[in-house]
């Protein structure tokens, strides 16, 4: 696959899946469960998509 098309995927791929699991974060936190109940699912979403980010940078932009 060529670089522009890996580099494109993943970068749309990533926003995707980081504007689901946020928004859902934001449901979460502002529906029955209040901040403090949606605090630690906001942890666990942070640390995934930094994972998330680690992983597209690794893939996608870093030269092997």
């Amino acid at each position: 696959m060529s670089p522009l098309i890996k580099l494109m995927t993943a970068g749309i791929g990533t926003l995707l899946v980081m504007v689901f699991v946020f928004g859902l974060a934001e449901s979460i936190s502002s529906g029955f469960a209040g901040f403090w109940g949606g605090m630690p699912f906001w942890i666990i979403a942070t640390t995934v998509m930094a994972m998330a980010l680690y992983d597209f940078y690794d893939n996608a932009i870093r030269k092997k």
